[in-house]
Protein backbone atom coordinates (compact mmCIF):
# COMPACT_ATOMS: atom_id res chain seq x y z
CA UNK A 1 0.00 0.00 0.00
CA UNK A 2 1.35 3.43 -0.95
CA UNK A 3 2.07 5.93 1.80
CA UNK A 4 -0.46 8.37 0.31
CA UNK A 5 -3.18 5.76 0.83
CA UNK A 6 -1.87 4.96 4.31
CA UNK A 7 -2.13 8.60 5.34
CA UNK A 8 -5.57 8.95 3.82
CA UNK A 9 -6.68 6.04 6.01
CA UNK A 10 -4.89 7.46 9.06
CA UNK A 11 -6.63 10.82 8.62
CA UNK A 12 -9.95 9.00 8.36
CA UNK A 13 -9.11 7.20 11.63
CA UNK A 14 -8.27 10.50 13.33
CA UNK A 15 -11.60 11.98 12.24
CA UNK A 16 -13.32 8.84 13.49
CA UNK A 17 -11.77 9.29 16.93
CA UNK A 18 -12.71 12.96 16.98
CA UNK A 19 -16.32 12.47 15.90
CA UNK A 20 -16.90 9.56 18.29
CA UNK A 21 -15.37 11.25 21.34
CA UNK A 22 -16.23 14.88 20.69
CA UNK A 23 -19.61 13.77 19.37
CA UNK A 24 -20.95 12.95 22.82
CA UNK A 25 -19.34 16.15 24.16
CA UNK A 26 -21.35 18.15 21.64
CA UNK A 27 -24.44 16.14 22.49
CA UNK A 28 -24.15 16.89 26.20
CA UNK A 29 -23.62 20.59 25.44
CA UNK A 30 -26.65 20.72 23.14
CA UNK A 31 -28.79 19.04 25.80
CA UNK A 32 -27.51 21.20 28.65
CA UNK A 33 -30.46 23.59 28.74
CA UNK A 34 -33.42 21.26 28.09
CA UNK A 35 -32.28 18.43 30.39
CA UNK A 36 -31.39 20.66 33.34
CA UNK A 37 -35.03 21.47 34.15
CA UNK A 38 -37.13 19.62 36.71
CA UNK A 39 -40.74 18.48 36.40
CA UNK A 40 -41.92 22.07 36.98
CA UNK A 41 -39.65 23.35 34.16
CA UNK A 42 -37.47 25.17 36.69
CA UNK A 43 -33.73 25.40 36.06
CA UNK A 44 -31.66 23.24 38.40
CA UNK A 45 -28.04 24.34 38.65
CA UNK A 46 -27.07 21.05 40.29
CA UNK A 47 -28.19 19.16 37.20
CA UNK A 48 -26.26 21.51 34.94
CA UNK A 49 -23.12 21.01 36.99
CA UNK A 50 -23.72 17.27 36.91
CA UNK A 51 -24.03 17.25 33.11
CA UNK A 52 -20.91 19.34 32.62
CA UNK A 53 -18.90 17.17 35.00
CA UNK A 54 -19.70 14.03 33.01
CA UNK A 55 -17.47 15.40 30.24
CA UNK A 56 -15.29 17.64 32.42
CA UNK A 57 -12.25 15.32 32.65
CA UNK A 58 -12.21 14.39 28.96
CA UNK A 59 -13.60 17.13 26.69
CA UNK A 60 -10.31 18.96 26.13
CA UNK A 61 -8.47 15.69 25.49
CA UNK A 62 -11.12 14.75 22.93
CA UNK A 63 -10.41 17.95 20.99
CA UNK A 64 -6.79 16.88 20.55
CA UNK A 65 -8.02 14.48 17.87
CA UNK A 66 -9.14 17.49 15.81
CA UNK A 67 -5.74 19.17 16.18
CA UNK A 68 -3.92 16.03 15.12
CA UNK A 69 -6.29 15.46 12.18
CA UNK A 70 -5.73 19.03 10.99
CA UNK A 71 -1.98 18.78 11.47
CA UNK A 72 -1.81 15.46 9.67
CA UNK A 73 -3.78 16.87 6.74
CA UNK A 74 -1.46 19.88 6.55
CA UNK A 75 1.66 17.71 6.59
CA UNK A 76 0.49 14.80 4.43
CA UNK A 77 -1.77 16.60 1.93
CA UNK A 78 -0.84 20.32 1.89
CA UNK A 79 -2.77 21.00 -1.33
CA UNK A 80 -5.92 19.55 0.24
CA UNK A 81 -5.39 21.59 3.39
CA UNK A 82 -4.84 24.83 1.44
CA UNK A 83 -7.89 24.45 -0.79
CA UNK A 84 -10.08 23.28 2.07
CA UNK A 85 -9.22 26.10 4.44
CA UNK A 86 -9.38 28.80 1.80
CA UNK A 87 -12.68 27.60 0.34
CA UNK A 88 -14.36 26.80 3.67
CA UNK A 89 -12.76 29.72 5.49
CA UNK A 90 -15.91 31.30 6.95
CA UNK A 91 -17.47 28.00 8.00
CA UNK A 92 -14.24 26.80 9.64
CA UNK A 93 -13.79 30.18 11.33
CA UNK A 94 -17.28 29.87 12.83
CA UNK A 95 -16.42 26.39 14.08
CA UNK A 96 -13.17 27.64 15.60
CA UNK A 97 -14.88 30.57 17.34
CA UNK A 98 -17.59 28.26 18.68
CA UNK A 99 -15.00 25.85 20.07
CA UNK A 100 -13.08 28.71 21.69
CA UNK A 101 -16.20 30.18 23.31
CA UNK A 102 -17.26 26.72 24.46
CA UNK A 103 -13.89 26.00 26.04
CA UNK A 104 -13.81 29.35 27.83
CA UNK A 105 -17.37 28.77 29.08
CA UNK A 106 -16.40 25.46 30.69
CA UNK A 107 -13.64 27.18 32.64
CA UNK A 108 -15.39 30.44 33.51
CA UNK A 109 -18.96 29.44 34.41
CA UNK A 110 -17.98 28.56 37.98
CA UNK A 111 -15.68 31.51 38.66
CA UNK A 112 -18.44 33.74 40.04
CA UNK A 113 -21.29 32.48 42.21
CA UNK A 114 -24.03 34.33 40.35
CA UNK A 115 -26.97 32.69 38.51
CA UNK A 116 -26.96 35.23 35.67
CA UNK A 117 -23.22 34.80 35.17
CA UNK A 118 -23.59 31.01 34.95
CA UNK A 119 -26.67 31.27 32.70
CA UNK A 120 -24.72 33.29 30.13
CA UNK A 121 -21.86 30.79 30.04
CA UNK A 122 -24.30 27.88 29.91
CA UNK A 123 -25.84 29.46 26.83
CA UNK A 124 -22.33 29.81 25.37
CA UNK A 125 -21.72 26.08 25.96
CA UNK A 126 -24.97 25.25 24.19
CA UNK A 127 -24.33 27.48 21.18
CA UNK A 128 -20.69 26.39 21.08
CA UNK A 129 -21.89 22.79 20.78
CA UNK A 130 -24.68 23.29 18.23
CA UNK A 131 -22.60 25.28 15.74
CA UNK A 132 -19.77 22.72 15.24
CA UNK A 133 -22.21 19.80 15.31
CA UNK A 134 -24.06 21.33 12.36
CA UNK A 135 -21.15 22.78 10.40
CA UNK A 136 -18.93 19.70 10.53
CA UNK A 137 -21.68 17.80 8.77
CA UNK A 138 -22.10 20.56 6.19
CA UNK A 139 -18.33 20.59 5.58
CA UNK A 140 -18.05 16.82 5.09
CA UNK A 141 -21.11 16.81 2.86
CA UNK A 142 -19.48 19.34 0.56
CA UNK A 143 -16.14 17.52 0.58
CA UNK A 144 -17.76 14.28 -0.55
CA UNK A 145 -20.13 15.86 -3.09
CA UNK A 146 -17.45 18.15 -4.49
CA UNK A 147 -17.09 21.90 -4.80
CA UNK A 148 -16.10 24.24 -7.67
CA UNK A 149 -12.30 24.09 -8.00
CA UNK A 150 -10.37 25.53 -10.93
CA UNK A 151 -7.22 24.24 -12.63
CA UNK A 152 -5.02 25.95 -10.01
CA UNK A 153 -6.88 24.12 -7.23
CA UNK A 154 -8.57 27.32 -6.08
CA UNK A 155 -12.09 27.26 -4.67
CA UNK A 156 -14.28 29.42 -6.93
CA UNK A 157 -17.60 29.21 -5.09
CA UNK A 158 -19.15 31.25 -2.27
CA UNK A 159 -20.63 30.52 1.14
CA UNK A 160 -24.00 29.91 -0.54
CA UNK A 161 -22.38 27.22 -2.67
CA UNK A 162 -21.77 25.24 0.51
CA UNK A 163 -25.36 25.57 1.72
CA UNK A 164 -26.82 23.08 -0.74
CA UNK A 165 -29.52 20.50 0.11
CA UNK A 166 -27.15 17.53 0.37
CA UNK A 167 -24.72 19.35 2.68
CA UNK A 168 -27.54 20.68 4.86
CA UNK A 169 -28.91 17.15 5.22
CA UNK A 170 -25.39 16.06 6.22
CA UNK A 171 -25.39 18.80 8.88
CA UNK A 172 -28.80 17.72 10.16
CA UNK A 173 -27.50 14.15 10.33
CA UNK A 174 -24.51 15.05 12.49
CA UNK A 175 -26.73 17.17 14.76
CA UNK A 176 -29.24 14.39 15.41
CA UNK A 177 -26.54 11.73 15.70
CA UNK A 178 -24.54 13.76 18.23
CA UNK A 179 -27.71 14.56 20.19
CA UNK A 180 -28.42 10.83 20.42
CA UNK A 181 -24.80 9.99 21.23
CA UNK A 182 -24.74 12.62 23.98
CA UNK A 183 -28.07 11.57 25.51
CA UNK A 184 -26.95 7.94 25.64
CA UNK A 185 -23.63 9.00 27.19
CA UNK A 186 -25.44 11.01 29.87
CA UNK A 187 -27.65 8.03 30.70
CA UNK A 188 -24.53 5.86 30.89
CA UNK A 189 -22.52 8.27 33.07
CA UNK A 190 -25.18 9.42 35.56
CA UNK A 191 -27.62 7.92 38.02
CA UNK A 192 -30.86 9.05 39.60
CA UNK A 193 -33.21 11.57 37.97
CA UNK A 194 -30.67 12.71 35.38
CA UNK A 195 -30.17 9.15 34.17
CA UNK A 196 -33.93 8.76 33.78
CA UNK A 197 -34.27 12.10 31.98
CA UNK A 198 -31.40 11.34 29.61
CA UNK A 199 -32.79 7.89 28.89
CA UNK A 200 -36.16 9.33 27.91
CA UNK A 201 -34.43 11.91 25.70
CA UNK A 202 -32.36 9.22 23.97
CA UNK A 203 -35.46 7.10 23.34
CA UNK A 204 -37.18 10.11 21.75
CA UNK A 205 -34.20 11.20 19.63
CA UNK A 206 -33.31 7.72 18.32
CA UNK A 207 -36.21 7.30 15.82
CA UNK A 208 -35.63 10.82 14.42
CA UNK A 209 -31.93 10.08 13.98
CA UNK A 210 -32.78 6.81 12.24
CA UNK A 211 -34.91 8.57 9.63
CA UNK A 212 -32.52 11.48 9.00
CA UNK A 213 -29.35 9.38 8.93
CA UNK A 214 -30.95 6.76 6.70
CA UNK A 215 -31.93 9.41 4.15
CA UNK A 216 -28.41 10.83 4.15
CA UNK A 217 -26.71 7.43 3.91
CA UNK A 218 -28.86 6.30 0.99
CA UNK A 219 -28.34 9.62 -0.84
CA UNK A 220 -24.59 9.39 -0.28
CA UNK A 221 -24.38 5.81 -1.46
CA UNK A 222 -26.50 6.31 -4.57
CA UNK A 223 -24.82 9.58 -5.61
CA UNK A 224 -21.21 9.07 -4.54
CA UNK A 225 -20.70 5.61 -3.06
CA UNK A 226 -18.90 2.56 -4.34
CA UNK A 227 -20.06 -1.04 -4.35
CA UNK A 228 -18.21 -1.96 -1.18
CA UNK A 229 -19.49 1.07 0.79
CA UNK A 230 -22.95 -0.53 0.82
CA UNK A 231 -21.51 -2.52 3.74
CA UNK A 232 -21.07 0.71 5.72
CA UNK A 233 -24.67 1.71 4.92
CA UNK A 234 -25.97 -1.64 6.15
CA UNK A 235 -23.87 -1.50 9.35
CA UNK A 236 -25.06 2.05 10.07
CA UNK A 237 -28.69 1.07 9.47
CA UNK A 238 -28.46 -1.98 11.75
CA UNK A 239 -26.71 0.10 14.39
CA UNK A 240 -29.43 2.74 14.36
CA UNK A 241 -32.22 0.17 14.52
CA UNK A 242 -30.43 -1.48 17.42
CA UNK A 243 -30.01 1.88 19.13
CA UNK A 244 -33.75 2.53 18.90
CA UNK A 245 -34.41 -0.80 20.62
CA UNK A 246 -31.63 -0.37 23.18
CA UNK A 247 -32.76 3.11 24.24
CA UNK A 248 -36.33 1.89 24.71
CA UNK A 249 -35.04 -0.90 26.93
CA UNK A 250 -32.71 1.55 28.73
CA UNK A 251 -29.62 -0.51 27.97
CA UNK A 252 -27.19 2.41 28.05
CA UNK A 253 -23.96 0.50 27.50
CA UNK A 254 -25.27 -1.29 24.42
CA UNK A 255 -26.83 1.90 23.06
CA UNK A 256 -23.54 3.81 23.42
CA UNK A 257 -21.64 1.01 21.69
CA UNK A 258 -24.16 1.07 18.83
CA UNK A 259 -24.05 4.85 18.36
CA UNK A 260 -20.27 4.56 18.25
CA UNK A 261 -20.55 1.89 15.55
CA UNK A 262 -22.91 4.14 13.58
CA UNK A 263 -20.44 7.04 13.65
CA UNK A 264 -17.59 4.75 12.58
CA UNK A 265 -19.72 3.39 9.72
CA UNK A 266 -20.61 6.95 8.66
CA UNK A 267 -16.93 7.91 8.45
CA UNK A 268 -16.17 4.78 6.44
CA UNK A 269 -19.01 5.66 4.06
CA UNK A 270 -17.82 9.25 3.62
CA UNK A 271 -14.12 8.58 3.20
CA UNK A 272 -14.76 5.43 1.20
CA UNK A 273 -16.98 7.35 -1.20
CA UNK A 274 -14.33 10.06 -1.46
CA UNK A 275 -11.24 7.92 -2.21
CA UNK A 276 -9.04 8.31 -4.25
CA UNK A 277 -10.12 11.95 -4.37
CA UNK A 278 -9.63 14.14 -1.33
CA UNK A 279 -11.63 17.04 -2.76
CA UNK A 280 -13.58 16.49 -5.99
CA UNK A 281 -14.08 19.38 -8.39
CA UNK A 282 -17.55 20.02 -9.77
CA UNK A 283 -16.05 22.36 -12.38
CA UNK A 284 -14.10 19.62 -14.12
CA UNK A 285 -13.15 16.19 -12.72
CA UNK A 286 -9.63 16.79 -14.07
CA UNK A 287 -9.23 19.60 -11.52
CA UNK A 288 -10.01 17.36 -8.55
CA UNK A 289 -7.54 16.96 -5.73
CA UNK A 290 -6.49 13.34 -5.23
CA UNK A 291 -4.27 11.45 -2.82
CA UNK A 292 -1.53 11.68 -5.45
CA UNK A 293 -1.58 15.29 -6.65
CA UNK A 294 -2.32 16.76 -3.20
CA UNK A 295 0.27 14.85 -1.17
CA UNK A 296 3.65 15.77 0.27
CA UNK A 297 6.90 14.21 -0.92
CA UNK A 298 7.53 10.51 -0.23
CA UNK A 299 10.31 11.40 2.22
CA UNK A 300 7.98 13.61 4.25
CA UNK A 301 5.35 10.87 4.40
CA UNK A 302 7.98 8.33 5.45
CA UNK A 303 9.21 10.49 8.35
CA UNK A 304 5.62 11.19 9.44
CA UNK A 305 4.85 7.47 9.39
CA UNK A 306 7.70 6.64 11.76
CA UNK A 307 6.71 9.47 14.12
CA UNK A 308 3.12 8.21 14.15
CA UNK A 309 4.20 4.61 14.80
CA UNK A 310 6.34 5.63 17.79
CA UNK A 311 4.10 8.23 19.47
CA UNK A 312 0.53 7.08 18.78
CA UNK A 313 0.53 4.16 21.27
CA UNK A 314 1.50 6.53 24.11
CA UNK A 315 -1.30 8.94 23.25
CA UNK A 316 -3.87 6.16 23.05
CA UNK A 317 -2.68 4.63 26.32
CA UNK A 318 -2.88 7.94 28.16
CA UNK A 319 -6.37 8.75 26.91
CA UNK A 320 -7.56 5.23 27.66
CA UNK A 321 -6.22 5.57 31.20
CA UNK A 322 -8.11 8.86 31.60
CA UNK A 323 -11.41 7.25 30.67
CA UNK A 324 -10.71 4.35 33.00
CA UNK A 325 -10.01 6.62 35.96
CA UNK A 326 -13.22 8.61 35.43
CA UNK A 327 -15.42 5.64 34.52
CA UNK A 328 -17.79 5.80 37.52
CA UNK A 329 -21.33 7.14 37.33
CA UNK A 330 -22.05 10.58 38.76
CA UNK A 331 -25.03 11.69 40.83
CA UNK A 332 -26.15 15.04 42.21
CA UNK A 333 -24.31 14.30 45.47
CA UNK A 334 -21.01 14.59 43.59
CA UNK A 335 -21.63 18.22 42.65
CA UNK A 336 -23.73 19.62 45.49
CA UNK A 337 -22.00 22.57 47.10
CA UNK A 338 -19.90 23.33 44.02
CA UNK A 339 -20.38 26.12 41.50
CA UNK A 340 -18.63 24.73 38.48
CA UNK A 341 -16.18 22.27 37.01
CA UNK A 342 -13.00 23.27 38.86
CA UNK A 343 -14.15 22.54 42.46
CA UNK A 344 -15.24 19.02 41.55
CA UNK A 345 -11.97 18.39 39.70
CA UNK A 346 -10.00 19.44 42.77
CA UNK A 347 -12.08 17.28 45.04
Amino acid sequence: MELTTVWFVLIALLWTGYLVLEGFDFGVGMLLLPLSRDADKAVTQTDRRLMINTIGPVWDGNEVWLLVAGGATFAAFPEWYATLFSGFYLALLLILLALIVRGVAFEYRGKIDDPRWRARWDLAITVGSWVPALLWGVAFGNIVAGVPIDADHHFTGTLWTLLNPYALLAGLTTVTLFLLHGAVFLALKTDGPMRERAGRAAAGIAPVTLVVAAAFAVWTQLAHGKTWTWAAVVVAALGLVGTVAATRQRREGLAFLLTTVVIVAAVVLLFGSLFPDVMPSTTDPAFSLTTENASSTPYTLKVMTWVAVVLTPFVLAYQGWTYWVFRQRLTSTHVEGTTGLAPLARR
